[in-house]
């Protein structure tokens, strides 16, 4: 594998940071392009309908197996990744990603296949193996980073790549009704494609595991495998992450998550355009939906500063905050129509949903992992977000499809305070090494 000739030397922290910064930039970029390839399914939810005459039940049977497979799929690909390293893993996520998502916009020209079920099953089929790949990513992103960051840096850092991955979003809401005004719909669904390809390219020449791969000395990150000589076995993850009461807390947390985040951002482009009567070109939908994705960027950075220089680098009081935000924001969704107090409580939502999301899948799996088992921490977390998410492509269209948009808010707000709950019995929870320190 190649080196980097900069930092071939070692002259001082200088070169460790300005290495580290080319690693996670790159590694963050291609995370936030692969997300691209995720909601781009929300802007084509409304488009599907509207081009085959779906409801909102049978698009919600392409979300489903998708999330459920993104769920079970992150937690099997977590111990994976920790045995063959993040590096590879984002590769082959993202190179799945690119093949899937060009198969899904693909399916617009099989004609063979009609407008009905026949045709939700393939593009339910595609999006699973899509989701299948995609589950590569958040552990990916996570195990590479255990390597490179101290504990008390890992809440701002993690800020700065859950506002990377946000970026992802932004750009294909920004972009996304722009190319559906002016191409067909599958170019939803080429263009991030080709953009996930470009990025797969750059990731294998930049991003390497660890700073030993790079002729730089290994850090180290004051975690819970510091000083731990176990091999990673099936054995060692399992004691370190399954049996842990700390970890499964936390995933059933997570699973929360997932149904507000999901039920949320699935769903939200339908809402405005059905209740709000805002079509996806509509200026006033698209400041708004940049609203959504700045307050989540927003939301990053608030929950790592807090976390490393408030709480002393531990995770879940913020976490209980943003369950809190939730529960109000969503009360609001669920009490008026009014478009102005809706938009306001949407991008406080998407605030909340950041600070949670940021805190347990992207920083405390690398706290209570430690460097060994990260992946598997972030694949448990992850994996059950979206095992909660997947409730809402089915079910929550069943639900809008018999009681309507008024039926959304108060779906969603049940799992908000169990979150808080769950959160408030961690409070002080913090990582420890293999020697209880």
């Amino acid at each position: 594998m190649p080196k980097f000739p900069e930092v071939s030397l070692l002259n001082g922290s200088f070169v460790f940071r300005k290495r580290r910064i080319l690693n996670w930039v790159v590694l963050g970029t291609t995370y936030s392009t692969m997300y691209m390839g995720r909601y781009n399914l929300s802007l084509a939810n409304p488009i599907l309908s509207q081009t085959y005459g779906w409801d909102k039940t049978q698009v919600g049977a392409i979300i489903t197996p998708a999330l459920l497979a993104y769920g079970i799929f992150a937690i099997i690909n977590g111990p994976l990744a920790d045995r063959i390293g993040g590096r590879k893993a984002i590769l082959i996520g993202s190179l799945g990603t690119v093949f899937f998502n060009f198969l899904f916009g693909l399916g617009a020209y099989l004609g063979f296949l009609g407008k009905g079920n026949a045709l939700v099953v393939y593009f339910a089929s595609i999006w699973m193996l899509n989701s299948y790949f995609q589950s590569f990513g958040a552990v990916s992103l996570i195990k590479v980073n255990s390597a490179w960051f101290h504990i008390r840096e890992r809440g701002m850092f993690s800020a700065i790549f859950g506002s990377m991955i946000q970026m992802g979003r932004a750009l294909i809401f920004f972009l996304g009704p722009l190319l559906a005004f002016w191409l067909p719909w599958q170019w939803l669904f080429f263009i991030p494609s080709l953009l996930i390809l470009l990025m797969a390219g750059v990731t294998f020449l930049a991003v390497r595991n660890t700073p030993e791969e790079c002729g730089l000395p290994s850090i180290d990150p004051a975690q819970v495998s510091t000083g731990d000589s176990q091999a990673v076995t099936v054995r060692y993850i399992l004691k370190k992450i399954f049996m842990n009461p700390v970890t499964l807390t936390i995933a059933l947390a997570e699973f929360c998550t997932g149904f507000v985040r999901q039920g949320f951002e699935q769903w939200f482009p339908r809402y405005m355009i059905e209740v709000q009567q805002l079509p996806l070109d509509s200026p006033v939908f698209q400041k708004n939906a940049m609203a959504v994705i700045i307050a989540g960027i927003i939301g990053a950075v608030f929950a790592g500063s807090i976390s490393d220089w408030v709480f002393r680098g531990r995770r879940t009081p913020v976490a209980f905050l943003g369950y809190l935000i939730q529960v109000l924001s969503l009360g609001v969704i669920w009490q008026t129509r009014d478009v102005s107090w809706v938009v306001a409580a949407f991008v406080v939502n998407s605030f909340a949903i950041s600070v949670v999301h940021s805190m347990l899948s992207g920083t405390a799996s690398m706290d209570f992992g430690g460097k060994k088992a990260a992946a598997t921490a972030a694949g448990l977390f992850d994996g059950m977000q979206y095992i909660g998410g997947s409730f809402v492509g089915l079910g929550m269209g069943w639900l809008l499809d018999r009681w309507g948009w008024g039926s959304w808010g108060p779906s969603m707000i049940g799992f908000s305070l169990l979150g808080m709950v769950l959160m408030a019995v961690l409070w002080n929870a913090r990582p420890t090494d293999s020697s209880g320190h």
